[in-house]
């Protein structure tokens, strides 16, 4: 299937490793000109380096820290300085730390609500315009199955994720006449650093060993076992595509059928 994004210019964020990169990788093989950008250098080169060495595809790459509105905006600049203006951006964030209600502060919720909705929310505003004269674009947020079914002891990213979805939704109506879809894709447990710390911390609460907490987690998913992140990128690589163009203000799960719900 020909999802014509050759030339296509993409921008993924928090692309240095797990599903950010997993998703770089996919466009890139699908022909599209993939800027990627994270906080570390070191990750992000050697992220450019593997993605060179599987698709011989020169990815370039961006240091900016999402937190902070300003680099956004510089960021919007110097991909467009690169590779022309973003027509594919697919926002991506580390996920907030887990806890328990009572365990977060006020600082907590607000770092959390900065990194996850904030960033989502600027980077949008920074390439919409473009979208908007070309008549083309897509945005796609890289969510979690949390905003489908709340996760243990993840009660930030279970509420603030809600906001992202929503926020979505209602700019899927407002820029649908202008050619620009707007989707989230929400991933269950998949192979990713971020799984492993939440692993990591139940092996400690439980004195388990790893393989035994994803055995455990991967009894109650109904595949009996854990995603891979290359199985959330190829939904990120088709809703980025022309073959995607009348789908908007979704977000689809990719869990293995975890999640309990029917929407």
């Amino acid at each position: 299937m020909d999802l014509q994004l050759k030339n296509k210019v993409s921008l993924v964020c928090a692309a240095s490793e797990g599903l950010g990169k997993a998703s770089a990788l996919e466009l890139a093989r699908e022909g599209s000109r993939v800027a990627i950008c994270s906080r570390s250098k070191e990750k992000l080169t050697a992220a450019q380096e593997e993605i060179l060495k599987e698709t011989g595809v020169e990815i370039e790459v961006f240091e900016a820290d999402l937190t902070i509105h300003e680099q956004i905006k510089k960021l919007q600049q110097d991909v467009k300085n690169k590779l022309g203006e973003i027509e594919i951006l697919v926002n991506n964030t580390g996920g907030p730390p887990p806890g328990t209600f009572e365990s977060h502060s006020d600082e907590d919720w607000q770092k959390a609500i900065n990194l996850t909705l904030m960033s989502a929310l600027r980077m949008s505003q920074v390439v919409l315009p473009s979208m908007k004269e070309k008549k083309w674009g897509r945005i796609i947020n890289i969510s979690s199955v949390s905003v489908k079914t709340p996760v243990n002891n993840l009660f930030l990213s279970n509420s603030i994720r809600l906001g992202v979805l929503g926020w979505a939704k209602a700019l899927s109506d407002e820029v649908g006449k202008d050619g620009i879809t707007v989707n989230s894709v929400c991933p269950g447990s998949t192979r990713t650093n971020r799984i492993t710390s939440i692993y990591s911390e139940l092996v400690k609460q439980t004195g388990q060993s790893l393989e035994e907490v994803e055995e455990l987690s991967a009894q109650n998913i109904p595949m009996k076992r854990i995603g891979e992140p290359h199985e959330l990128a190829a939904l990120v690589a088709f809703l980025a595509s022309e073959r995607a163009s009348y789908m908007t203000g979704l977000a689809i799960q990719v869990d293995g059928g975890s999640a309990r719900t029917y929407y």
